[in-house]
């Protein structure tokens, strides 16, 4: 009986499989469980104008835990509250719509998630210029995902990332006329004028800044006074930190007018985030007084099984580097990429970044993905419409002369043209009998 009870056991176990096989799941799973995740904010308003997004708990599939995500942002009002308000209130839902309706895996996903954050930036500049306001923020929108971080961003709310060692990354580019010289070619091959205030005697001061309007930004979200040039194109970079976790420190320029990048991470190491946050905000207020909005949105990514503990992340002499490709001048061929060719910078793993203001490049490349939009959708607004007689798309020509090379890329609807041709300073001669 005995015998016969050990095989009918053997029948009704699943097959044995081998270690080999069982390590490459755990593998392709992550190797890991999801991190937890710990985080706090702080601030003081000069203007109230800064605005700060904290969703712990998005759900990319309704109703599948296993598909969470988060999702926090740092915005920079000017010339008023109402840009920045729309944008927390609105970018999110932006981005997700413009994901392939029918994504798959957790990889098509995070493959997506970068050409879907440049749809959704420019789609939110689109809809709040639709208001007729004037003013503007900038917007640094970060999506964490298990261990892997995707950052995009406009304006100069800057964010950080902190390692265990003490190994500092930037993972934002400041697009500040002053400081970044191909932004500066950009506006004005575009059509703006770059230059610093006049006072009356012909005297300069002040930084350079795009005229009219007077912007010292290159990219922001909205400011329809100062012209298309200023664009809504987030930079964007993905990466992919060890199993050990990290430390995200996002922040307004009332913070990094104040501290360097590295003052700011040495200034609250070891510390929980919510007491972080406020530290590096006292440390900021503290060197330079309150002469803007401060706000320090502070994210711990811990491996699961230290999930009781902040991480220790202790610093360590002469390993404060700052791994950044700030204002890297890149070829026109040489384009965000993914997979095989990443890039590994010590415990971080480099999977995407690019920084290009031109669409063409941002919305028309790295479309190998299973699921993909109708062909007549359009990729920024993604309302399904017939396409537009006279509009140059993928699979047509146009009836209208244009001093430039057919779009390459996706369909885009007439409004949605209109604003890529305006962002590059392209005016078909056209246009008015293309309306």
């Amino acid at each position: 009986m005995a015998g016969a009870e050990r095989e009918r056991r053997k029948m009704t176990l699943p097959p044995a499989l081998p270690l080999a096989t069982l390590i490459g799941r755990e593998l392709r799973a992550g190797g890991s469980e999801r991190p937890a995740l710990r985080y706090g904010h702080a601030g003081f308003a000069k203007r109230g104008e800064d605005y700060f997004l904290v969703k712990p708990d998005c759900l990319r599939v309704p109703g599948d835990p296993s598909t969470a995500f988060s999702v926090f942002a740092v915005f920079d009002g000017h010339n008023g509250v109402s840009a920045a308000v729309f944008s927390k209130e609105h970018l999110l839902e932006h981005v997700m719509s413009a994901l392939p309706p029918d994504i798959g895996s957790r990889e098509d996903w995070l493959q997506a998630l970068p050409r879907a954050l440049v749809a959704g930036f420019v789609k939110a500049d689109i809809d709040f210029q639709r208001k007729g306001e004037v003013s503007g923020t900038t917007a640094t929108l970060v999506v964490v995902d298990g261990f892997t971080v995707t950052v995009a961003s406009v304006g100069d709310s800057r964010c950080i990332l902190d390692t265990q060692g003490g190994e500092l990354q930037l993972l934002t580019v400041d697009h500040r006329l002053e400081e970044n010289v191909e932004e500066r070619e950009r506006v004005t091959a575009s059509g703006g004028e770059v230059g610093r205030l006049n006072l009356f005697g012909g005297q300069e001061v002040g930084p350079l800044r795009c005229w009219p309007g007077g912007l010292c930004l290159s990219r922001s979200i909205g400011d329809m006074d100062v012209g298309e040039y200023i664009v809504p194109v987030p930079h964007v970079k993905q990466v992919k930190l060890s199993s050990v976790g990290g430390r995200l420190i996002m922040a307004s320029d009332g913070i990094w007018d104040a501290l360097s990048n590295e003052a700011a991470a040495k200034s609250c190491r070891g510390l929980p985030a919510e007491l972080a946050a406020k530290l590096v905000v006292k440390q900021a207020l503290k060197k330079c007084g309150l002469k803007d909005d401060t706000t320090c949105v502070v994210v711990d990514i811990i491996p699961s099984d230290h999930h009781l503990t902040s991480p220790q992340l202790s610093p360590k002499r002469n390993q404060n580097k700052l791994k950044s490709l700030l204002f890297r001048r890149r070829s026109h061929s040489s384009v965000g990429k993914f997979g095989g060719k990443s890039a590994s910078i010590g415990s971080v793993e480099e999977l995407f970044e690019e920084g290009s203001a031109m669409l063409e490049e941002r919305l028309g490349r790295n479309l190998s993905l299973k699921a993909a939009s109708p062909p007549s959708r359009c990729a920024i607004c993604q309302v399904d419409q017939e396409p537009f007689e006279g509009l140059m798309e993928e699979n047509g020509g146009s009836h209208c002369s244009s001093p430039y090379a057919p779009w390459g890329g996706p369909y885009l609807c007439l409004e949605c043209r209109k604003k890529k041709d305006a962002m590059e300073g392209k005016r078909p001669s056209c246009s008015t009998a293309c309306r």
